[in-house]
């Protein structure tokens, strides 16, 4: 017979042993995430929720859309998505053909579906798109939508092989930018103007609410072109993306997304191809970028807004991608004051005369935040302009940018790297007297034919193993 007392004993004696086993399982893992970094990431993809569909089909074709790249289709997309989530969730297809729209607003459990040969064409007329919450470099407002926007959504996707045209070029959003190679003149407005970005700066920097943020027409601020704000599981998989108004793939505030497939080709002013904020579990793979700034910039907020949200970006996964024409392959900055750690890189090309840099982490004392633990394996670069390796604390735009929030550099790993034109510095890298950039090691890379071999400011413990420059071995710098 059992009694009270033996069901008691085995309980207990059961959560012992459960309570035993977490502890060995997190001995284990932390051992793993101490002794092998690559380990780590590993598991975190492991960790990360698939997004599923019912196998449900909505047609935007069934809702009134008309694929003549003329007749404005919002309201059919709208429809659509709206009777997809609805019921339950499904696909929404888009199907061969080109369709113009004002924004498309995602709901959970949706999946908006591009055929092969199918073109989304965004319109060029600013008042098409509401005001909604979102941000602008770094600092977050009210204005006009991304042209895709999913805020607070669950288990949502963007697939197929089909295009998404923003239409941005020298004579519409662009211009906005106040850039003379984008078709500014004087006499024009753009976001340089008194009252528009610097504004925006400056009511963050006081604290003002985000909901007293309004910006929008007659602000110029360009919105972004795809934006998941406070997402989770989230898909983008084998579109291509051109001609962006501003900055590409927004991931912000987003948790659990995968980014497999796509390719962004947009020569803009604020092109960054991709750029996670405030997001963790972030896996950008098997993606070609062609950009008119960073090809992918992981992001943190910037000044006072980004220790606001405190928010920091991490666990960050960059696999098998291509980068061709952008200021850096795989860059960290500026918007950064919430810190950023565990990046991952492996298994990438970047080649171009116009790529600046291959890795960059660019912040100041005014941006702040510390940026650690930055794993980099198996690059095969042919060209950069400037260096291979970039750490920058006194990065400089839009004048001075000296406060009082001294950043933190530290841990930076690369490792089975070639480089062909390494441009004029294998690295470079400068800090302050206080905050040194610490810890950087280069195993088993070669870089051939760059101007000098390194250019270092306040660093400490650059550790050179097998890694030879311009044909010759380089020596640890310890300090």
């Amino acid at each position: 017979m059992i009694t009270n007392k033996d069901i008691a004993f085995k309980s207990v004696i059961f959560l012992t042993t459960i309570a035993f086993m977490i502890v060995s399982c997190s001995k284990q893992v932390s051992a793993v995430s101490e002794l092998d970094p690559w380990k780590r990431m590993e598991l975190v993809i492991k960790s990360i929720p698939e997004t599923h569909f019912v196998n449900k089909t909505y047609n935007i074709n069934d809702f009134g859309a008309v694929a003549d790249g003329k007749t404005l289709n919002t309201n059919a997309f709208e429809k659509a998505i709206k009777e997809c989530a609805a019921n339950g969730g499904g696909k929404v297809i888009v199907p061969n053909g080109k369709y113009l729209t004002g924004p498309i607003h995602l709901e959970s459990n949706v999946n908006l579906h591009l055929e092969d040969n199918a073109e989304i064409l965004f319109s060029l007329n600013p008042q098409d798109y509401p005001i909604v919450h979102t941000s602008f470099e770094g600092t977050e407002v009210m204005n006009y939508s991304p042209l895709i926007y999913a805020k607070n959504k669950t288990n949502v996707a963007i697939t197929g092989k089909g295009t998404l045209n923003g239409q941005a070029d020298k004579t519409n959003w662009w211009i906005w930018s106040g850039g003379k190679d984008y078709g500014w003149k004087k006499g024009i407005p753009s976001q340089n103007d008194p009252n528009n970005r610097e504004v925006l700066v400056e009511m963050a920097e006081k604290g003002t609410l985000v909901s007293e943020r309004v910006f929008g027409e007659g602000r110029y601020l360009r919105p972004n072109f795809i934006e998941f704000f406070e997402c989770n599981t989230v898909l983008i998989k084998d579109v291509t993306v051109i001609n962006s108004p501003f900055w590409i793939l927004h991931p912000f505030k987003t948790n659990n997304m995968i980014i497999d497939g796509v390719t962004v080709n947009s020569h803009g002013p604020n092109n960054d191809g991709c750029d996670p904020e405030y997001s963790q579990n972030i896996v950008i793979k098997n993606c070609t970028f062609n950009t008119g700034d960073d090809c992918i910039a992981i992001k943190a907020g910037r000044d006072a807004d980004g220790r606001r949200v405190a928010i920091p970006s991490k666990n960050i996964i960059v696999q098998n991608c291509k980068m061709i024409d952008g200021h850096g392959g795989v860059v960290i900055g500026s918007e950064i004051s919430a810190g950023v750690n565990n990046v991952f890189v492996e298994n990438c090309v970047m080649d171009s005369p116009n790529l600046d840099r291959a890795i960059r982490i660019k912040t100041n004392s005014k941006r702040g935040g510390v940026i650690e633990d930055v794993y980099v394996r198996n690059l095969e670069v042919g060209t950069v302009k400037e260096c291979v390796l970039k750490l920058n604390m006194f990065y400089n735009v839009y004048g001075s940018q000296t406060g009082n929030f001294i950043p933190v550099i530290r841990n930076i790993n690369i490792e089975n790297v070639t480089v062909k034109y390494g441009g004029k510095y294998s690295v470079w890298a400068e800090g302050y007297a206080t905050s040194p950039v610490e810890n950087i090691t280069l195993k088993n890379v070669k870089i051939e034919k760059v101007d000098s071999l390194y250019l270092l400011k306040n660093v400490k413990n650059i550790n050179f193993i097998n890694t030879y420059i311009n044909d010759k071995k380089v020596e640890s710098i310890k300090n």
